[in-house]
């Protein structure tokens, strides 16, 4: 509680230096539990002053790839699930590698 402390010259206290457009908080979940987050940040935005706008990413998790196109393109083998990331598979490079990928897809590894 800071109140009129040194209310005659600088400031007194912190506070975080926010731009416009800036995210303040973000949260990845499963989409089962997307409601319950939406709620939570409806709730969190009252913490903050101003008006606040909530967004839904486009985007799986933390690849750079679209949510329709995620599921698809895993399912074709393009890409390879590689922690929070996914590895683009492309048509490219030496016949030993795709062969090698391919077994392991199977399961032959």
């Amino acid at each position: 509680q800071t109140g009129m402390r040194g209310a005659y010259g600088k400031p007194n206290g912190l506070a975080a230096r926010v731009k416009i457009g800036q995210i303040l908080v973000s949260c990845r979940t499963r989409p089962q539990y997307e409601e319950q987050i939406i709620e939570s940040f409806r709730r969190c935005k009252f913490k903050f002053p101003g008006r606040q706008l909530i967004i839904i990413s486009k985007k799986w998790g933390f690849t750079k790839y679209n949510r329709e196109d995620f599921p698809n393109m895993l399912a074709e083998g393009r890409l390879i699930p590689d922690g929070v990331m996914a590895k683009h598979i492309s048509g490219h490079g030496p016949l030993s590698y795709w062969k090698k990928l391919q077994a392991k897809k199977a399961g032959q590894d």
